[in-house]
Parts: C-alpha cells; structure tokens; sequence
C-alpha cells in the first residue's frame, strides 16, 4: 500500500467516525425531543453515503399508535426520501435496541448495518429476546455494532423514567 492509499484509507476512517457521531448526535436529539413531549426517549437517524436522509423520536402516545416507534419512523421518512421501500445500502442508528417489530421493519427494509447505544434486555430483539436477525425465517439480517455512546443512553432512559416514578 502506497502512502496515498494509505491517506485515502485513514481519510475514510475519519470520515466513517464523523458520519457515525453526525448520525448518533442526531439519533440523541431525536431522543431528547421525544423526552420533552413526554415520549419514551428514543430516537434514529439513519444515513446514506454520509448523509442522514432521515430521522425521528418515539411518537407512540402522540400519534396514538403503538407503532410509532422511532426506528419505523425513520424507515418510513426514509423509504419517502428516496422514493423506495428498500433502504439498501443505509445505515440505522438508533439510542436503545430495536423491539421485534423494529427489527422486523429493518430486514424488510433491508438496511446494510444497525448501531445501537444501550442493551435492552427487557425489550430487545437483537441480542436479547428472540435474537430476530438469527432466525431462519428473518428475510435479510444487517451488520449489528452495539454498545456505543451505551452508557448515555442508558442515563437518558434512567432519568426518564426515575422523574416518572
């Protein structure tokens, strides 16, 4: 490898970090806008070639739909952007581990990687409950990186639901 290949190679690495912090900081504003409509506070944001085409927070008690989760949202705001039901080739980024019926939506949307900040062992259907992306039956599974930015997300949803109690 030659040193150009070499600067190429780094510059995008840098720019692989640059668009996953964009798109956390934009999945973390999402979540902290739905905390502030009184929302369970998780939010998405989902990128295509270093861009977020788009995002959303938990809507699930403003809409009155139970499946107004953020990650549906976003996938439904993003099939619209880019005038498709499949979001090949996109990146998911999401505050808490998709429930089954978001990880669901995300192999049918065929999304290429899922990043998730904190564990949800209650809820959760990648690494927890019925492990969604491992079954037979699951159409298309993406590449899952979990853990980053965890331990903010988990201070956002203890703080959320310890001024409920």
């Amino acid at each position: 490898m030659n040193n150009a290949d070499k600067f190429l190679d780094n510059a995008q690495m840098t720019l692989k970090k640059f668009d996953q912090s964009a798109a956390f900081d934009r999945a973390f504003a999402e979540a902290k806008a739905a905390a502030a409509r009184g929302e369970v506070p998780v939010g998405a944001a989902i990128i295509k070639n270093g861009v977020i085409i788009a995002a959303a927070g938990n809507r699930t008690l403003e809409l009155k739909d139970p499946t107004a989760h953020a990650e549906v949202l976003a996938i439904r705001l993003g099939c619209e952007t880019l005038g498709s039901e499949r979001l090949t080739g996109c990146d998911l980024f999401v505050t808490l581990e998709p429930c089954a019926m978001c990880a669901g939506a995300i192999s049918f949307a065929r999304l290429r990687r899922v990043y998730y900040a904190a564990a949800d062992e209650k809820g959760g259907a990648i690494a927890h409950g019925p492990r969604f992306f491992t079954q037979p039956t699951c159409h298309h599974a993406p590449e899952v990186i979990s853990g980053l930015r965890e331990a903010e997300a988990a201070s956002l949803l203890r703080d959320f639901f310890k001024d409920r109690r």
